[in-house]
């Protein structure tokens, strides 16, 4: 488990820490680790921008980004690749799933946008471990979305910059990146490296 420096209600699992997502005795231990009550938020992740408020445990339909204002309410998304960013408020936070498809459909400044829309106008930013532009080989009509983040792999194929393009929702931001790559870092679930099924979390919870 990684925690932003000094944020209290940010955390990210990692592989040693069990897929949270599948396994309720791994999202327990991890739970009691970090002082939270072991009933999360979650939703059912569709890779597009649907932002959705949340009151209280359990699954809240189909969304890529969810936030609330309830004192310790875990939030919680999962990811092998994607990445989890959080977004803290005084008295809020937020969290979003964002692959490709979310980074083009602009999913954290929704985010940001439907906190700021509920009073709650974020100050922070932490941003998960993911696969990073030297991994995250995509082809010609995936490039063309992201024409300011294109680059090349380290094998010399082309990528896209996605820690770029969620950067660029950050802008204004104090911002803490974990700066790891889930494809050739060790440590994290990587569907790319060898489609497994297990998840990574990212948690986020109002102290």
């Amino acid at each position: 488990m990684i925690r932003p420096p000094g944020w209290d209600g940010v955390a990210f699992s990692e592989a040693g820490d069990g897929d949270v997502r599948g396994d309720q005795r791994a999202r327990e231990r991890l739970a009691n680790r970090l002082g939270i009550p072991r009933d999360w938020a979650v939703v059912r992740q569709v890779h597009g921008a649907d932002v959705t408020r949340i009151s209280g445990p359990g699954d809240a339909g189909d969304a890529d980004a969810l936030w609330t204002t309830e004192t310790r309410l875990p939030l919680a998304i999962f990811t092998a690749d994607c990445f989890g960013v959080a977004l803290a408020a005084p008295r809020a936070v937020g969290i979003a799933h964002a692959g490709w498809r979310g980074a083009r459909s602009r999913v954290v400044a929704r985010l940001r946008d439907e906190m700021t829309g509920g009073g709650h106008d974020p100050d922070r930013a932490a941003v998960g471990p993911g696969i990073g532009p030297c991994c995250f080989e995509v082809g010609s009509e995936v490039g063309e979305e992201f024409p300011d983040r294109s680059g090349e792999t380290t094998w010399g194929t082309p990528s896209v910059d996605l820690p770029g393009a969620i950067a660029d929702q950050l802008v204004g931001l104090e911002v803490w990146s974990s700066d790891a790559c889930t494809r050739h870092d060790d440590g994290w679930f990587s569907h790319r490296a060898d489609g497994t099924t297990q998840r990574l979390a990212t948690i986020g919870w109002v102290p």
